[in-house]
């Protein structure tokens, strides 16, 4: 049985290894993306002489940076799997805590921002998110 779970452990580890790699490079890919197209924006906005709002563009580049959080979040999860000594847990707990809170506040700040925008734009939302009906 022990050969079976060495010979399951050098199959895998290498997987495990390619896939956190993957998420690395995704996250890293999403900041890329979300900061050329925030410098895309903003260059716009400077010719247009519009630099009044940049709220879209911040929502923009949030977005991309909360699922850029979830990929680096993944591949920590993943790389922790091979072999966690109870240091690689403890640091994996407090990355996992930061990224979240991290992740937690820029997903608020993105509806707060989208609520403010839906309301200008005469579409008024509740803080859910909902459109209220009318009538009763």
């Amino acid at each position: 049985m022990p050969q079976l779970l060495e010979l399951v452990e050098q199959l895998t580890t290498p997987a495990i290894r390619w896939i956190q790699f993957l998420n690395e490079i995704a996250g890293a890919l999403c900041v890329t993306v979300g900061f050329a197209g925030a410098v895309t924006a903003l260059v716009q906005a400077h010719v247009r002489r519009q630099t009044a709002n940049f709220t879209p563009i911040r929502l923009a580049f949030s977005r991309y940076l909360s699922l850029a959080l979830e990929f680096q979040l993944a591949s920590d999860i993943l790389i922790t799997t091979l072999k966690p000594s109870w240091q690689d847990l403890g640091r994996l707990a407090a990355i996992a805590a930061i990224r979240t809170a991290l992740n937690y506040f820029l997903s608020g700040e993105i509806r707060e921002y989208t609520n403010k925008m839906d309301f200008a734009e005469g579409s008024p939302r509740s803080p859910a998110g909902v459109v209220p009906q009318k009538g009763g």
